[in-house]
């Protein structure tokens, strides 16, 4: 088992600090979302309406569950967090938008904005895209991008 780790050491980056940080910030996000689901559970049951509170908390729990996923993912090192976690940060930011000015509720809408925008900014900080666009098969060539589908690659792309 030690043989394989330091295989799979040897071949793939280490994940750097601002993709870990990110993971830890977007698996936050997941468990507020998840708190929020409970609160309108919590409403459900004390008498609104049931509909709206449960259908609203399913919703809830579907985001924070995959907010949690891509955030454990981004702090293990895995890729497809990126992507799942750029994707939702890119759909907070016009609901912080309606929440600052059309439900006029900036103290909420602001500070998620401003959340959203710092996560995006580390999804796309020089160190996180260097990580993302490694290729396990570049390491004997020393290039990040030669297995990639380009026009003068004659192969399948086997990604």
């Amino acid at each position: 088992m030690s043989l394989r780790r330091g295989y799979a050491e040897a071949v793939t980056p280490a994940v750097p600090p601002v993709v870990r940080g990110t993971g830890v910030v977007v698996v936050l996000e997941g468990l507020v979302a998840l708190l929020f689901a409970v609160a309108l559970v919590i409403d459900g049951i004390r008498g609104a309406d049931a509909r709206i509170a449960y259908g609203t908390a399913g919703w809830f729990v579907l985001v924070g569950a995959a907010l949690s996923a891509a955030g454990w993912a981004l702090w293990r090192g895995r890729r497809w967090g990126r992507g799942v976690a750029v994707f939702a940060q890119l759909l907070i930011l016009p609901v912080s938008y309606y929440m600052a000015s059309g439900s006029h509720r900036p103290e909420l809408g602001v500070p998620l904005g401003v959340v959203a925008l710092i996560t995006l900014a580390l999804l796309f900080s020089g160190p996180a895209l260097k990580w993302a666009a490694y290729q396990s098969g570049s390491a004997e060539s020393g290039s990040a991008q030669s297995g990639s589908a380009r026009s003068d690659n004659a192969g399948p792309d086997t990604r």
